[in-house]
Protein backbone atom coordinates (compact mmCIF):
# COMPACT_ATOMS: atom_id res chain seq x y z
CA UNK A 1 0.00 0.00 0.00
CA UNK A 2 1.26 3.17 -0.64
CA UNK A 3 1.78 6.29 1.02
CA UNK A 4 -1.24 8.66 1.45
CA UNK A 5 -2.26 11.96 2.12
CA UNK A 6 -5.82 11.25 3.83
CA UNK A 7 -6.45 7.78 4.98
CA UNK A 8 -10.63 6.38 5.12
CA UNK A 9 -10.75 2.80 6.94
CA UNK A 10 -13.53 0.85 5.42
CA UNK A 11 -16.61 1.99 7.62
CA UNK A 12 -15.20 4.17 10.20
CA UNK A 13 -16.73 7.19 10.87
CA UNK A 14 -13.77 9.83 9.94
CA UNK A 15 -11.10 10.37 7.28
CA UNK A 16 -7.21 11.12 9.09
CA UNK A 17 -4.88 13.44 7.54
CA UNK A 18 -1.47 14.15 7.99
CA UNK A 19 -1.65 17.73 10.72
CA UNK A 20 0.22 20.32 7.90
CA UNK A 21 2.46 21.26 11.18
CA UNK A 22 3.88 17.58 12.22
CA UNK A 23 7.34 17.09 13.04
CA UNK A 24 9.74 14.89 13.43
CA UNK A 25 10.62 15.53 17.06
CA UNK A 26 6.42 15.16 18.18
CA UNK A 27 6.76 11.78 16.22
CA UNK A 28 9.60 10.79 18.06
CA UNK A 29 7.83 11.81 21.57
CA UNK A 30 4.97 10.19 21.07
CA UNK A 31 6.85 6.86 20.71
CA UNK A 32 6.95 6.78 16.95
CA UNK A 33 10.29 4.45 16.08
CA UNK A 34 12.29 5.70 13.17
CA UNK A 35 13.00 2.79 11.02
CA UNK A 36 16.44 1.70 8.99
CA UNK A 37 15.10 3.81 5.98
CA UNK A 38 13.73 6.58 7.78
CA UNK A 39 10.03 6.39 8.02
CA UNK A 40 8.39 7.13 11.60
CA UNK A 41 6.48 3.20 12.55
CA UNK A 42 3.44 3.26 15.82
CA UNK A 43 2.20 -0.11 16.21
CA UNK A 44 -0.52 -1.22 19.16
CA UNK A 45 -2.02 -4.06 20.13
CA UNK A 46 -6.02 -3.58 20.70
CA UNK A 47 -7.59 -5.40 22.76
CA UNK A 48 -10.44 -6.06 24.34
CA UNK A 49 -9.17 -7.42 27.71
CA UNK A 50 -6.08 -5.64 28.67
CA UNK A 51 -2.83 -7.00 28.72
CA UNK A 52 -4.52 -10.82 27.09
CA UNK A 53 -2.19 -10.79 24.17
CA UNK A 54 -5.53 -11.10 22.15
CA UNK A 55 -6.33 -8.44 19.67
CA UNK A 56 -5.72 -6.72 16.35
CA UNK A 57 -2.60 -4.87 15.53
CA UNK A 58 -2.31 -1.38 14.39
CA UNK A 59 0.51 -0.34 12.38
CA UNK A 60 0.83 3.68 11.56
CA UNK A 61 3.79 4.30 8.82
CA UNK A 62 4.27 7.86 8.18
CA UNK A 63 7.66 8.60 5.10
CA UNK A 64 10.58 10.32 6.11
CA UNK A 65 9.38 13.25 4.44
CA UNK A 66 5.98 13.80 6.62
CA UNK A 67 3.90 14.03 3.69
CA UNK A 68 2.35 10.67 3.45
CA UNK A 69 1.20 7.68 5.78
CA UNK A 70 -0.65 4.68 5.75
CA UNK A 71 -2.23 2.97 8.69
CA UNK A 72 -3.14 -0.60 8.64
CA UNK A 73 -5.52 -2.44 11.17
CA UNK A 74 -4.20 -6.57 11.06
CA UNK A 75 -4.67 -9.76 12.75
CA UNK A 76 -1.87 -10.58 15.76
CA UNK A 77 0.60 -12.21 12.78
CA UNK A 78 -0.34 -8.83 10.70
CA UNK A 79 -0.45 -10.38 7.45
CA UNK A 80 -3.97 -10.11 6.88
CA UNK A 81 -5.90 -7.10 7.06
CA UNK A 82 -9.18 -6.88 9.47
CA UNK A 83 -12.09 -4.51 9.41
CA UNK A 84 -13.08 -3.86 12.91
CA UNK A 85 -15.48 -1.27 12.26
CA UNK A 86 -17.50 -3.78 9.89
CA UNK A 87 -19.06 -5.57 13.03
CA UNK A 88 -20.12 -4.23 16.56
CA UNK A 89 -18.49 -7.20 18.00
CA UNK A 90 -15.70 -5.10 18.19
CA UNK A 91 -17.08 -1.52 19.76
CA UNK A 92 -14.20 -1.93 22.22
CA UNK A 93 -11.75 -2.33 20.24
CA UNK A 94 -13.43 0.37 18.10
CA UNK A 95 -13.21 3.05 20.91
CA UNK A 96 -9.73 2.36 21.72
CA UNK A 97 -8.70 2.73 17.98
CA UNK A 98 -10.57 6.47 18.26
CA UNK A 99 -9.44 7.18 21.62
CA UNK A 100 -5.94 6.55 20.27
CA UNK A 101 -6.17 8.23 16.94
CA UNK A 102 -7.74 11.33 18.92
CA UNK A 103 -5.08 11.20 21.33
CA UNK A 104 -3.02 11.86 17.73
CA UNK A 105 -5.04 14.44 16.50
CA UNK A 106 -4.88 16.52 19.77
CA UNK A 107 -0.86 16.67 19.09
CA UNK A 108 -1.15 17.94 15.90
CA UNK A 109 0.04 14.91 14.17
CA UNK A 110 -2.84 13.91 12.31
CA UNK A 111 -6.89 15.98 11.49
CA UNK A 112 -9.83 13.91 11.69
CA UNK A 113 -12.81 14.84 9.27
CA UNK A 114 -16.19 13.11 9.48
CA UNK A 115 -16.91 11.38 6.78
Amino acid sequence: MAFQTSVSLANCEYTYSLHPNVKKFTLRDNTFAESKVGNYELSRLLESVPNSGNGFLLKIIVNKDLNGFKINITDKSGLRLVNIFKSEDHHIIQQKFYFLMDSLVERNIFEKTPQ
